[in-house]
This record gives C-alpha cells, structure tokens and sequence, in this order.
C-alpha cells in the first residue's frame, strides 16, 4: 500500500511539473507569437516606407529634371533672340546656344538619377552664368553700335552737307568754266561783201556790175577779248554763187562726216584786241551777174553769213 501510494505521490507531481512545463512552453509560444508578429509589423512598415519614400524621390526627381529641362528652353530661347540680333558676338552666342541643344538631348535621353541630375543642374547653371555674361557684352556693343550709329548718321549729314556744297560748287564751277569758255571766244563783227575794179594804178574801186568787177572782197571784225587767249586762228570763207557753186580755191576740210569746201583761209594772229581781217577771190574775167552767199567758218562752226547781189 505505501508502495503504491508513493507511486500516486510521484506520479501525480509528475503531472503537475509536466503541467508546468507545458504552461510555460506555451507562455514561450504565445511571447514567440507575439515577437513574430511585431517583427513583421515592423518589416513591413519598413518596406511601406522605403516604398513610399522611393515614390516621393522619384516624384522629386521628374520633377527636378523637368525644371532643369524648361530651364534650359528658356535660356536656349533668350540666346535665340540674342542671335537674331546680329551682333559682333552672333558666333559665340551660336556656340553657347548649341551646347544648350546638346545638354537638353542628352538630358531628355537620361535616366535622371539623383547624380546625373546634379550633374546636369551644374552644367545648366554654369551655362547661365556664361549667358549672363555674353548677354552683358552684347549689351555693351549694342550701347556702343548705338552711338556709332547716331555718329554714322551724323557724319551722314554732314557729308550729304558737304556732296550738296560741293555739287552746287561744281556746278556754279561748271556754269562759271562754261560762262569763261564761251566769254573767251572769238567773235566775228561787221561781215562787209562787196566786188571791186582794179586800176591799172592798183586802185580799187567799187563796183556792182560783176563783168566788170575782178575780185570780190570780204572784210569781217574780230571783236576785242580780254579773256580770250593769244592765239592763231583759220577761218574758212565761203563764196557761193546763184548756181551754188563754191567760187575760189575750192579746197575741203574734214570735221568727222562733214565735209566743208572752201573758196579761202584767212590766218589771223590774235592778241586780245580788235581785229580787222580782208580776204578777198580775184577773177580777172569778171563774175557773173546774181546772189552770192558769203559763210564764214571757225573750224565746222558757222560764225557769220551775208549775201552779195551783182548785177
């Protein structure tokens, strides 16, 4: 009986410490359970987060590339007016301006990692600063193109002044060297025809009748010049009968396509004053009764013209 009892007695403190051992594996269970559970909460609020943020920096970072992209439009429109401009600096503002075009497709083409963005901002930045300081130097030559204008302009004026002056100058010189040309030639006066009967003595006597005339005499004057040159002159003259022949020596002088016959030349020495000039055709057999036409030519130039009547 004892024996059995004390059996019962360690059986039944078997069972309570088996008890006890099972109370606490679950206690650790349960703990475990609950550890696991936080340690996943927490895992996956890690990942919600990181999430999360990856999200706003890839937000961030659209958005910083497309601010670095209009950036870059609008520097690249500001060189585009600058260029249009026509400037001294037209090839370097052309220069900047294209390494703008190639910062922007390289740009468009990119990832747009947070490095590559900050590599892109820096280049942006650098070329406004070069922009600004082209723009500042474009501005100078401009201010500078200004006032060489107003002077061009202004010299313009006087220049056209001084064509104007110089043109009126000209002309008055032109009018007065003209004036001069023709003050300074010479004029033929008082042209006198008349036939003539020569004595045996020498005597010249005047006469109408053309049997009995031996020479037809042409007398003209030279007037005084003052600003006419010393000089020696030719004048052809002219003695054209009613049948329009050429009476005298009948020799030819050529002016281009005219051709003058002549009856005489008369050489005349000119000194500045009055000049009185006889030349005269002699025919011994008389001349025939009618009109004769007397010219006188200085060179191709008709000078004088009259006209004799024999009877």
């Amino acid at each position: 009986m004892r024996k059995r009892y004390k059996m019962l007695s360690l059986l039944k403190k078997y069972q309570t410490t088996m008890e006890k051992e099972e109370k606490k594996v679950n206690e650790g269970l349960k703990i475990a359970t609950i550890l696991l559970a936080l340690l996943l909460a927490g895992s996956l609020f890690y990942i919600y987060k990181i999430s999360d943020e990856a999200k706003t920096t890839e937000v961030k970072l659209v958005s910083e590339k497309d601010k670095i992209l209009s950036d870059l439009e609008a520097l690249k429109a500001e060189y585009d007016i600058a260029i249009n401009e026509k400037t001294a600096l037209s090839d370097e503002l052309v220069a900047e301006r294209e390494k703008i075009e190639s910062l922007i497709a390289e740009l468009e083409k990119a990832n747009g990692d947070l490095a590559s963005l900050q590599r892109f901002k820096k280049e942006a930045l650098n070329l406004r600063r070069e922009k600004e300081s082209l723009m500042a130097q474009n501005e100078e030559l401009k201010k500078e193109n200004t006032k060489l204008t107003v002077k061009i302009d202004s010299t313009n004026v006087v220049l056209k002044e001084v064509v104007v002056k110089n043109e009126t100058l000209t002309q008055e010189n032109s009018n007065l060297n003209s004036t001069v040309e023709k003050g300074s030639q010479l004029i033929v006066v008082n042209p006198k025809v008349e036939a003539y009967k020569i004595k045996s003595s020498g005597k010249e006597v005047l006469t109408e009748k053309g049997s009995r005339a031996d020479q037809i005499k042409v007398c003209f004057t030279i007037a005084e010049n003052k600003i006419a040159k010393e000089q020696e002159k030719v004048y052809y003259i002219q003695i054209i009968d009613s049948k329009n022949n050429v009476l005298g020596e009948k020799k030819t002088v050529t002016y281009g396509e005219l051709i003058l016959t002549y009856s005489m030349e008369s050489k005349v020495s000119f000194k500045n004053k009055t000049l009185n000039v006889c030349e005269a055709v002699v025919n011994k057999d008389g001349f025939e009764k009618g009109s004769y036409t007397i010219n006188i030519f200085d060179g191709s130039v008709l000078v004088s013209s009259s006209a004799l009547t024999l009877k």
